[in-house]
């Protein structure tokens, strides 16, 4: 997965900022991102502090992993199934 050029606090700070009251337009301008990418940061960070941000990343983390055992296990058990199937 990509990394970005901001961390989370860095967005978190940026979305403070516009709680704040400075201007959509002007954020974007001022840190370099577009529109789209602020909002995406919006929907996603939104409302949250440092400490949730991190701990959303270690769940999304766990479940990508818990994912993969999921898919891995589900090829064994497939495999199995065609070996027993042929004899």
């Amino acid at each position: 997965m990509r990394r970005g050029r901001f961390t989370e606090d860095q967005i978190i700070g940026v979305l403070r900022e516009h709680e704040a009251g400075v201007k959509t337009a002007e954020l974007c301008r001022k840190h370099g991102i577009s529109d789209a990418t602020f909002y995406n940061w919006k929907a996603k960070y939104g409302g949250m502090t440092v400490s949730e941000a991190a701990r959303l990343r270690t769940l999304e983390d766990e479940n990508r992993r818990l994912k993969k055992l999921l898919a891995e296990s589900m090829l064994d058990v497939s495999a199995l199934k065609d070996l027993l199937g042929k004899n």
